[in-house]
């Protein structure tokens, strides 16, 4: 019924087991058999792998096998199949064992796509540390500038210290010249008025 591969190391045992799966879904209905056919795969591994309480949650089942089973849909299941069985502390990992020829190079293609995601993460991951590394060369120098520039040591810099100044010495000139145009306005006389005509009532 089962064929065993044995190998026994510090917490990980790994097996080889040939699941009949014919004569648990043959009583279920053609709509229902591959889940039926996927819930013997794991009650079968709970039995032999010697899960605590028998518990289905703890058998995880590889994406390649799920997809071997559900292949032909859900009306049409492998009569048997064979599977690898890992266990690592308390779950047990189910990996298909004889690979058909399209998921072989499914599985290929998807280790290649993964591969180069990777790669592309790394290129990535290497032209942000490129960036950082130049916006860290621009803040130190920036800083440094800032110092030089900032002789005083009062906050400011030079340069920005130097057009307060002319902006200061422009508005003063200005209020200066107001004075003075004020000044001068104030001083000068006052043009004289015309005089009157005097009247000269003449005498009859």
């Amino acid at each position: 019924m089962a064929e065993k591969k044995a190998k026994t190391g510090n917490t990980e045992i790994e097996r080889e087991y040939i699941i009949p799966l014919r004569e648990k879904s043959r009583v279920v209905p053609r709509y229902k058999k591959t889940p039926k056919a996927i819930k013997t795969i794991k009650e079968f591994l709970a039995k032999h792998m010697k899960v605590e309480n028998r518990d289905l949650n703890k058998i995880k089942i590889d994406k390649d096998l799920n997809q071997f089973l559900w292949a032909k849909g859900i009306r049409k299941h492998p009569h048997k199949i064979k599977v690898k069985a890992t266990k690592e502390g308390e779950n047990v990992i189910v990996k298909l064992v004889d690979y058909p020829n399209n998921l072989k190079f499914k599985k290929l293609r998807e280790e290649k796509i993964g591969k180069q995601a990777l790669e592309a993460l790394d290129n990535k991951k290497t032209m942000m540390q490129k960036a950082k590394e130049s916006l860290q060369k621009t803040d130190a120098k920036k800083v440094e500038e800032e110092k030089i520039e900032d002789k005083d040591k009062d906050g400011l810099k030079d340069k920005e210290e130097a057009a307060e100044k002319t902006k200061a010495s422009a508005e003063a000139t200005q209020q200066f010249e107001k004075t003075q145009a004020k000044q001068a306005k104030h001083q000068t006389e006052k043009p004289a008025k015309a005089s009157k005509p005097i009247r000269v009532a003449l005498q009859k």
